[in-house]
């Protein structure tokens, strides 16, 4: 019987800070999982490198259930972030092993495909309307059939989210992690993003139609009443969902929220575990789960958290940004492919480096991105080349208001 004989942590910033657990057994199989912490990055690293990794060795590389449950349950310590991001390294990984040993991809094990392909959703953003349009244009041009659209505020200088670099023909992802010692600072006003952003659905509907799906995120800028008043305004543009409208850890908020508007929520992204969740889907305040697989415990502890939002009709909308490393983004797609309640995925390119040192098998088509069919996830790790790219410290934006400069949510 195959044990689990080495686990290496991979440290690598080909433009992004990634980290990324190489799990290999006693007959040469490897397995690869992504433990990407943004702005994080070393404090998982070092939870797998010092806690996590002796453990490892030595066990059977094929019970994942097992040893999911020795990770969570075997420790006093449990969630957060850094805990269950080195889970879900470990979770992905065996499940990479599996689908190799199996000669299957890894949506096979998880019950064969129940779409040709997951709906996938780009980030379009602008500082004002005419380079709003440019980058929706842009996405459209690339393939997207859902777009999630982000806007600079008048008044304001750089919001967080926005691109100010758009051109024709040229699709720009936002890149908001800042090298350097601390974060950036940006200022906020909630009442002048409340008048603005009706507006700039109005204008995106006259020039793009209905038919398109539009996303918005408000990064967790509102409280449940401003979160109210901000869906019920835009009730009458469509949109796909309204992301993050308020802090979810307040579980209850929601309540005020989904009362006031019909709008679809959607919630999660820095959620750890099924238990972020538990009122939320018991009592159906949001429509779509945001979860990243390489932040809530891998394969095993999402598929679980699908199959119980599955019973109260709330789909996945897995958070996919180029924080998650391409190891990360192909656990979500085969995921995203088997569940019967899959929503929409988001998808933001990595940058050119970064797929030359993790080489993917997945694709985006005509909207649709699927895992591919190699054994396994389909990812490859290139030491050679992640080793010249070195880590340097990189944090996202902090918000103070405009007003008086004291904190606030991002």
């Amino acid at each position: 019987m195959a044990t689990i004989e080495r686990a290496e942590v991979l440290v690598t910033s080909p433009g992004r800070n990634f980290v990324t657990l190489r799990i290999t057994t006693s007959d040469g199989v490897t397995g690869l999982g992504d433990a990407t912490l943004n702005g994080r990055e070393l404090s998982v690293a070092a939870y797998l490198r010092e806690h996590v990794a002796p453990i490892l060795v030595g066990l059977d590389p094929q019970r994942i259930e097992d040893t999911w449950q020795y990770l969570y349950r075997g420790a006093y310590w449990r969630r957060g972030p850094v805990t269950m991001a080195a889970i879900a390294a470990v979770d992905v990984a065996l499940w990479d092993i599996k689908g190799k040993v199996a000669g299957m991809p890894v949506y096979q094990l998880l019950g064969g495909q129940s779409r040709r392909g997951a709906l996938a959703y780009g980030h379009a953003s602008g500082s004002d309307l005419p380079s709003l349009f440019q980058s929706i244009r842009n996405h459209l041009d690339e393939g997207f059939k859902a777009i999630r659209v982000q806007t600079g505020v008048p008044g304001l200088g750089q919001v967080y989210g926005v691109a100010t670099d758009q051109k024709p023909g040229a699709r720009y992802d936002y890149e908001p992690a800042g090298r350097g010692v601390a974060p950036a600072e940006e200022a906020w006003d909630t009442r002048s993003y409340l008048r603005h952003i009706p507006t700039i659905f109005a204008a995106v509907r006259e020039e793009f139609g209905y038919d398109l799906p539009l996303l918005h995120d408000g990064h967790h800028r509102m409280t449940p009443n401003q979160a109210a008043i901000l869906g019920k305004s835009l009730e009458p543009y469509d949109l796909f969902w309204l992301e993050d409208c308020t802090p979810g850890e307040n579980q209850e908020g929601l309540r005020r929220v989904r009362s006031q508007t019909t709008t679809p929520l959607a919630i999660g992204e820095v959620f750890n575990t099924v238990f972020d969740y538990q009122t939320l889907i018991t009592e159906q305040l949001i429509d779509y789960v945001r979860s990243a697989v390489t932040h809530t415990g891998g394969i095993t502890a999402l598929k679980k958290l699908m199959d119980f939002a599955a019973v109260y009709q709330i789909k996945s909308g897995f958070h996919g940004p180029t924080d998650v490393s391409p190891v990360g983004q192909a656990a979500a797609l085969h995921l995203d492919v088997s569940l019967p309640n899959f929503g929409i995925q988001e998808y933001m390119k990595h940058s050119d480096d970064t797929l030359r040192v993790f080489r993917t098998g997945y694709t985006f088509e005509d909207g649709l991105l699927h895992p591919g069919d190699a054994p396994g996830l389909g990812v490859e790790y290139d030491d050679e080349l992640g080793a010249t790219f070195e880590y340097s410290p990189a944090y996202l934006p902090v918000n103070r208001l405009q007003l008086d400069g004291s904190m606030h949510d991002w």
